[in-house]
């Protein structure tokens, strides 16, 4: 899966972070957009189409635009909803998707953690939503960034802390296998 590990489906989270409320403004407008297309074309079907033909036309049309802005609406609520960033014994890890085919878990392990970080801005600070980047060692193609993460300061902190923890432990067994 492009360089990106998997996790062992028997460890138990440590803390779960969702997505803010800011990921759904994007998806709400968009279907705002597009019913007010339907609308327009709804309107223009009942009140200055040219023939009979041409209203049951434009009825449809309207009809099928906000068909297709519901489902899509839909499908971005509830793919926004699955997103999820969580830290276990291994690592830290990304789920997301809902349709099988795209659905999964993404993460680094704590072993190739670069570091955590988490970007301000003005409106991030003001609704307290970040984007997260977890960095890999190696490469930067396997690392995680997530957007609109609600707490992401929080998350930052805590995945830094664990993995200085599970650093310390992991260099005294080394120690103490030397000795």
């Amino acid at each position: 899966m492009e360089g990106y590990e998997q996790p062992t489906r028997s460890a138990a989270p440590h803390e779960v972070y969702r997505l803010s409320w800011l990921t759904y403004v994007r998806a709400t407008a968009s279907f705002l957009v597009l019913a007010a297309v339907s609308a327009g074309i709804g309107w223009w079907a009942l009140n200055k189409a040219p023939t009979q033909q041409a209203h049951q036309v434009g009825i449809a049309a309207a009809v099928v635009v906000l068909l297709i802005a519901l489902a899509m609406f839909g499908y971005k609520a509830l793919y926004l909803k699955s997103v999820s960033l969580y830290t276990d014994d291994v690592g830290v890890w990304i789920y997301r998707g809902i349709l099988p085919w795209r659905r999964g878990y993404r993460g680094v392990k704590w072993r190739d953690i670069e570091d955590a970080q988490y970007f301000t801005g003005f409106f991030s600070w003001i609704f307290r939503s970040y984007t997260v980047r977890i960095g890999h060692r190696f490469t930067k193609t396997s690392e995680i960034l997530v957007t609109h993460v609600a707490r992401g300061n929080k998350a930052v902190e805590h995945i830094n802390h664990l993995h200085q923890i599970i650093l310390k432990a992991e260099q005294a067994v080394d120690i103490s296998a030397e000795v």
